[in-house]
């Protein structure tokens, strides 16, 4: 039996384990039993926590989206323009916790099984529809509401890219470089509309 008031700091070194080990093999190919082991607990003890591979996946992809949330979330508490609004947003999303070689990794990896998993789908069109959101809220005070969503959702889909282009590079992402492509992206469009960033 598991000691008392050890399972929230058990469960996060499972979850943690398991962007390791997903980040290294690429895929999904893993085991309870690898991530257990790599989490330095008993398989048994992860079955206990989590009842299978599915739900700690699960519960792998709600943290990495937590956290997220909780970056998001103070980087935009010091923003008091829409410009840096949306800066925080970008920058967030390329932030070391989020655009870690194995975090990335993870990601990619999500986003392929999705294609056969229901819950893990609607998890990450929950992350989607949040950016999106975040990023047209900010944008529609310089811009129209239409040129607004346009450019959060190509904003969107250029994140996403950046991550599939770093996820195939060999060493750490280079998000300065990430970051300076999504901000001329949307600079370029809203220059276009007759707006500046």
């Amino acid at each position: 039996m598991p000691k008392v008031g050890m399972e929230p700091l058990r469960k996060r070194e499972l979850i943690d384990a398991a962007i390791r080990t997903i980040g290294q093999r690429g895929s999904l190919d893993v085991t309870v039993a690898e991530i257990a082991h790599e989490a330095g607990v008993s398989p048994a003890l992860a079955h206990h926590y989590f009842g299978g591979k599915e739900q700690l996946i699960l519960a792998t992809m709600r943290h990495l989206l937590k956290e997220l949330g909780q970056d998001l979330l103070a980087a935009l508490a010091p923003a008091q323009t829409p410009a840096q609004r949306v800066a925080a947003i970008i920058a967030v999303n390329f932030s070391a916790s989020q655009f870690a070689p194995q975090t990335v990794a993870a990601w990619l990896t999500f986003y392929v099984h999705a294609q056969q998993s229901v819950e893990t789908r609607r998890l990450l069109r929950v992350y989607a529809r949040r950016m999106h959101s975040n990023l047209a809220f900010a944008l529609s005070s310089m811009t129209d509401r239409v040129t607004a969503l346009q450019i959060a959702e190509g904003t969107g889909a250029m994140i996403d890219g950046l991550y599939i282009r770093h996820a195939l590079r060999n060493g750490a992402p280079e998000a300065a470089s990430a970051i300076a492509l999504v901000e001329d992206y949307v600079t370029t469009k809203l220059a276009a509309a007759g707006a500046s960033l």
